[in-house]
């Protein structure tokens, strides 16, 4: 199969998976998590909104203070191996050095994700250290940008449990398996991407295998001109099995305008892995907020404080298509000159679950500075977004919809005088006798998977398999996620 045919086969593939809606635009959704982070399922909202969350600052987790690491190091990688915690970083001290052989790969581990250790191995010298957690180098310029993920395929074969991408233009962007995380070889004689037109490559190319889709997804920079600019862009490939890709192809917007996203940190969300979330860096060049002089207070490299970066949010459910329902910084650089400086604030890849109804993800602070470190955030467990009304009430419709289950779980959150009502709708509007809005409970209170009931009870069966639409009647209330469960 050439790699045209390759392509349709694939991209026939992806159509067919993602064709959510049958009966005259009805979505099906199954027993699956959906969360209010886009308007996918949204037919119309009264006083009501969806808004972003405000991640909470959990402090520094990892200063990288070893003599291999240094004030550059970065696109840093999370894996949960079941409530192992692995956390994979490029280290860098000097300025200049991104590509060639002094950058190398680092290793840190946890059973927490709040307290991480470097384990000790003997692989690579380096800066006179025989005794190091530095795991690949020596092979410019893979070290710049390795990424490592955990393949969930089934029937995946242990010597390639783990995979990675790494490389650059000059050299395209290879792959590389270990059985057990640590030890690593390259993936064949060739990269997996040969190198493109455009400049690519230049940033943390990532990968994952997707349930959703059924096929390996990879996520990598591009450059894209428009009108006259080139700004920093996502583009896609796919494969069945790792080895043979599509070509890639650029990702769209929609109606956002574009902006420098400098490290796009895709991954399937765990609690709901149809919904892809990105909490990606976005890189304004050319935005200077500090004085000379308060860049050399903050002891920051003196070619790195000229531009600004914070975090944005969002979400893909496959496909082509990035949804950027939120503009708005996820995550503001905040108070300090130190936070203020060139390609600071950038994410790490994944999200960690670290409660019970907790979840982080993780920010390098501080490049360029003595004082680089890795940040802890956390969010309530499908936190990233909610259906908002205030005090005097609203609500929100969905879209004609068809579920499977025989309860509905809602993730919220309520003031004390705040509440919660639920009805149940067929799919033309009208109210199915049972779960009208006059037979629907209050619920009051803060839960992340909250049995709903009716007067009748919480039995929803009846209605699974036929299409109806849900109406969230919401007061001083948060509705993060709901979910028909059996």
């Amino acid at each position: 199969m050439n790699r045209r045919d390759f392509a349709r086969t694939v991209g026939a593939a992806t159509l067919a998976v993602q064709a959510r809606a049958s009966d005259a635009g009805v979505i099906e959704i199954g027993s699956r998590r959906e969360l209010f982070a886009d308007h996918f399922l949204i037919a119309r909202m009264q006083n009501a909104t969806l808004r972003l969350a405000t991640p909470v600052d959990a402090g520094t987790v990892m200063h990288f203070d070893q003599p291999w690491e240094g004030r550059f190091c970065g696109y840093t990688t999370l894996i949960d191996d079941g409530g192992r915690y692995r956390m994979y970083y490029r280290g860098v001290p000097n300025a200049g050095e991104d590509g060639r052989g002094a950058e190398v790969t680092c290793l840190a581990e946890s059973s927490d994700a709040r307290h991480w250790t470097r384990p000790q191995f003997r692989f690579f010298e380096a800066y006179g250290a025989r005794t190091n957690n530095i795991i690949y180098a020596h092979d410019p310029p893979f070290s710049h940008n390795f990424a490592p993920f955990l393949d969930t395929r089934p029937g995946v074969a242990p010597a390639e449990r783990y995979k990675a991408f790494a490389g650059t233009l000059k050299t395209g962007l290879w792959g590389f398996v270990s059985p057990d995380g640590v030890r690593w070889k390259k993936l064949g004689d060739r990269p997996l991407l040969p190198s493109p037109k455009v400049y690519a490559f230049d940033s943390q190319n990532l990968g994952f295998w997707s349930e959703h889709e059924q096929q390996y997804v990879c996520y990598y920079r591009v450059f894209k001109d428009i009108g006259g600019k080139r700004w920093r862009w996502i583009s896609r490939a796919v494969s069945q099995d790792f080895r043979n890709w599509s070509p890639g192809e650029e990702m769209n917007f929609g109606e956002a305008p574009p902006e420098h996203l400098y490290t796009n940190q895709t991954a399937p969300y765990f609690r709901a892995p149809h919904l892809y979330v990105a909490i990606c860096a976005r890189f304004l060049p050319g935005r200077q907020v500090l004085t000379e002089a308060e860049a050399q207070a903050v002891n920051v490299d003196p070619g790195y404080f000229k531009d600004c970066s914070d975090a944005v949010f969002m979400t893909t459910r496959g496909g082509l298509r990035y949804d950027r329902t939120f503009l708005e910084a996820f995550l503001r650089p905040g108070l300090g000159f130190e936070n203020w400086v060139s390609r600071s604030n950038y994410p790490a890849h994944n999200l960690l679950q670290t409660g019970k109804t907790e979840m982080s993800f993780f920010v390098n602070r501080n490049y360029g500075q003595p004082t680089a470190h890795l940040r802890r955030y956390t969010l309530r467990l499908d936190g990233f977004a909610s259906a908002y009304a205030g005090y005097a009430g609203g609500e929100l419709v969905t879209k004609p919809l068809r579920f499977a289950g025989r309860r509905l779980e809602l993730n919220y959150s309520t003031s004390a005088p705040g509440a919660v009502r639920v009805e149940i709708q067929d799919a033309g509007g009208t109210p199915l006798p049972g779960f009208t809005l006059a037979e629907a409970r209050e619920l009051v209170g803060d839960n992340i998977d909250q049995t709903y009931a009716w007067k009748s009870g919480p039995d929803t069966g009846a209605l699974a398999g036929k299409p109806v639409r849900l109406r969230f009647v919401l007061k001083d209330a948060d509705l993060y996620s709901f979910r028909f469960a059996s």
